[in-house]
């Protein structure tokens, strides 16, 4: 006798199911960020999950988390000549779209190029509150154009997003971080800030400042607060070209409640001049991180471009929702529940039919399966939310007619609940309710 127990599987750590009492939300932010980046002008992108893991070596950088702990990277099956491509689970939206725009030739076309995505991104992070190695996120991207105005407009639309959401307590906060001209001046200002206090940094801290020294700003060790606090502010470095861009943007911010926070440098490489991050001032949650990535197409092979875009975490948006107490709106429920009064095949095979009736003509229709009894059936219809139940006997097979019944307590125009209508004037009276 085996006694042995088959196992049950489950998510693998970091990942979850998305169920269905959940999708209302997923809906509700999808479809508002669809709404709102088309409004801005802003057109759907679909990049490939798995990209060469050079993408993201070159354009998020070697001396971030990212690169060196979070990518899911792995060599490909050998090809024909036996060369294996070592490839990786995106981590991030920007880099492939760049790629996108720079291999399809999207620089051909009038600039600045204005794109938007939603989808599934992965970094091998400890999992904790709020964060998943599988994440989704909502991003925008324009590209070809380095006017201040786009980086107004970007933060603007993740602004309307926010408040077509019904989001409340929500704070921007920009900074700028230089470009090539001006930031490697302050990085050896800061490295120099640095040097002293090393051996009190945490681990980390001593690895960003040899690889990526920006970074020690963005350090969230409790031990390493205060010498961020007291370090050489960037701003105060800014080249006269970059400090004229950032107070352009604050001038066409003008209808977005804005504060400048010294401290928001980044955790990637590609960043240059304006950076942001909207917070939830209800728990002092990121939503998103965004800025100007001006030399990023040049580390994929194209010529200089000048772009800007954000990524903002479904997942934290919809947690941020829930706290709120903001509900998506309702599922639409079906219009009619179709149910057989009678256990013969012809009974339950008009009842089939006419479902699939009613779903041809565009009225959502269900009913019930597995041979149940009428009172069964009545009860399902009940709780399913439906507007009717058709019901269909003996009586009304017999003469070709169909009783409903109104199962919200809404009296039909007869001023009765329950009316016998002939069956093929059922769409239309089902059609003529549901428009009155």
């Amino acid at each position: 006798m085996n006694n042995s127990v088959t196992e049950r599987y489950k998510t693998l750590q970091g990942f979850r199911d998305i169920l269905p009492d959940e999708q209302p939300y997923w809906y509700f932010v999808e479809k508002t960020a669809t709404e709102v980046a088309q409004l801005y002008g802003y057109r759907r992108i679909e990049t490939p999950i798995l990209e060469e893991t050079g993408v993201f070596h070159r354009t998020v950088g070697e001396g971030t988390d990212i690169v060196e702990h979070e990518m899911y990277s792995f060599d490909d099956r050998p090809d024909k000549e036996g060369q294996r491509t070592n490839i990786t689970l995106r981590p991030e939206g920007t880099a492939g779209t760049v790629r996108a725009y720079l291999e399809h030739g999207l620089f051909k076309l009038p600039q600045p190029v204005k794109l938007f995505y939603m989808g599934p991104f992965f970094r091998r992070e400890k999992p904790q509150a709020g964060r998943y190695r599988e994440h989704h996120q909502f991003g925008c991207e324009a590209l070809g154009d380095n006017d201040p105005a786009i980086d107004a407009e970007i933060i603007g639309l993740l602004y309307q997003f926010y408040a077509t959401l019904g989001l409340k307590h929500i704070r921007l906060y920009i900074n700028s971080i230089g470009d090539r001209n001006c930031r490697p001046q302050y990085i050896e200002i800061l490295k120099d800030y640095y040097r002293p206090l090393l051996s009190e940094c945490c681990s980390d801290c001593q690895v960003r400042f040899y690889k990526n020294p920006l970074r020690l700003l963005d350090c969230k060790n409790p031990q390493d607060q205060a010498k961020i606090a007291a370090a050489p502010k960037i701003s105060d470095y800014l080249c006269d070209a970059c400090r004229e861009h950032f107070a352009a943007v604050q001038r066409f911010l003008k209808e977005v409640p804005f504060e400048i926070d010294p401290l928001i440098v980044r955790g990637l490489d590609y960043y240059t001049r304006t950076v942001f991050e909207f917070t939830s001032e209800v728990d002092k949650l990121a939503l998103n991180g965004g800025g100007r990535y001006d030399g990023l197409a040049e580390l994929l092979g194209g010529p200089p471009t000048p772009g800007i875009g954000f990524g903002a975490g479904i997942e934290r948006i919809i947690a941020e929702l829930k706290k709120q107490g903001i509900r998506p709106p309702a599922e639409e429920h079906p219009r009619a529940f179709v149910v057989y009064f009678g256990k013969t095949m012809e009974l339950k095979e008009a009842a089939v039919q006419l479902t699939a009736e009613l779903r041809h003509a565009g009225i959502a229709a269900e009913m019930s399966y597995g041979d149940r009894s009428p009172k069964a059936q009545m009860k399902q219809a009940n709780a399913s939310g439906a507007d009717y139940a058709v019901i269909i006997g003996e009586n009304e097979l017999a003469h070709e007619t169909v009783s409903v019944k109104d199962l919200q307590a809404e009296s039909l125009e007869t001023g009765k609940k329950q009316v016998e209508v002939q069956r093929d004037q059922l769409i239309a009276m089902l059609l003529n309710t549901q428009q009155g």
